[in-house]
């Protein structure tokens, strides 16, 4: 019983090491995407493929970045619990994880959907794991608004992964999240500043002071608002996605502007998290409109 225990142990370890919630999200946006690159149903077998092969490589991306960033964690409360920071699991251990499971995810992305959607799932693993921990995150505080494009390409890849190809369509959604991106972000690192401050990474708040990322935060979710719209504009959705995006629109407005005038660290939590629950309703209403538009 005692080595089932530990093996059930290590196995959350190495779990861990993949972000399994932010994984989801992600692999979520890119299955909406998945369904939205066909009038009907998707084939559902590559469907299958395509979310375990892009939930591979999105998860050694992140065992990646939990490696080259160890030291930083553990001086961090909100992850010094990681068995990458406390060394728990080595570096050779952590290399060989990530290989593996981005290894598998390539091949099966490769030989079970597309080549097209095995390269941009890889490009975007170099784009988080390399170019957006090791270059941009310890060099400059627009670090989280430069590396978003990684982050925000799963609904390209999904699309990829059924219509072999990425049409204009795709690239709203990726642009949806890629504007999500530093107003989401931004709050956490507004409630975690005493954190990020220890860390020595050059985050918004750190380098340039609270009120100057209130201000931000508002400003983007303002750009957030407008570009949610273009779906609709472009006749890409109806009137499902159009009125859920506007009420959605207008909650994270309303948390926007309430940390821009009168912020508090519960605010900038409750913010946050509402922000993960906006981007899941505002796909799901994509879907929703896909099939029931009028």
């Amino acid at each position: 019983m005692s080595s089932f225990s530990n093996f059930t142990d290590r196995l959350s370890q190495y779990l861990s090491l993949t972000k399994p919630r932010v994984t989801q999200l992600a692999v979520f946006c890119a299955v909406i995407g998945m369904f939205l690159a066909t009038p009907g149903l998707p084939n559902l077998r590559v469907v299958a493929w395509a979310t375990v092969g892009i939930w591979l490589l999105a998860g050694a991306a992140f065992a990646v970045n939990c490696l080259f960033e160890r030291e930083i964690d553990a001086r961090m409360a909100r992850t010094a619990r990681r068995a990458s920071a406390q060394g728990e699991i080595t570096e050779k251990q952590i290399v060989l994880f990530s290989g593996l499971i981005g290894g598998l995810g390539m091949l099966i992305l490769y030989f079970a959907v597309n080549p097209l959607t095995m390269w941009l799932t890889f490009v975007t693993f170099v784009g988080y794991a390399l170019i957006y921990t090791l270059i941009l995150k310890p060099a400059t505080p627009q670090n989280i608004v430069i590396g978003g494009l990684s982050g925000a390409m799963p609904p390209a890849l999904g699309w990829a992964a059924i219509a072999n190809d990425v049409p204009m369509q795709a690239w709203l959604l990726v642009l949806i999240i890629f504007v999500w991106t530093p107003p989401h972000f931004w709050a956490l690192a507004m409630y975690r500043r005493d954190d990020y401050a220890k860390s020595g990474l050059p985050m918004l708040p750190i380098t340039h002071g609270p009120e100057f990322t209130r201000f931000h935060i508002w400003l983007y979710t303002i750009a957030l608002f407008a570009t949610t719209l273009l779906p609709y504009a472009t006749q890409m959705s109806g009137l499902i996605y159009l009125v859920s995006a506007v009420l959605l629109g207008l909650g994270f407005l309303w948390y926007a502007w309430r940390i821009y005038q009168h912020y508090d660290d519960a605010l900038a939590r409750k913010t946050f998290s509402f922000s993960i629950v906006y981007l899941s309703l505002l796909f799901a209403a994509l879907l929703v409109d896909h099939y029931f538009r009028f």
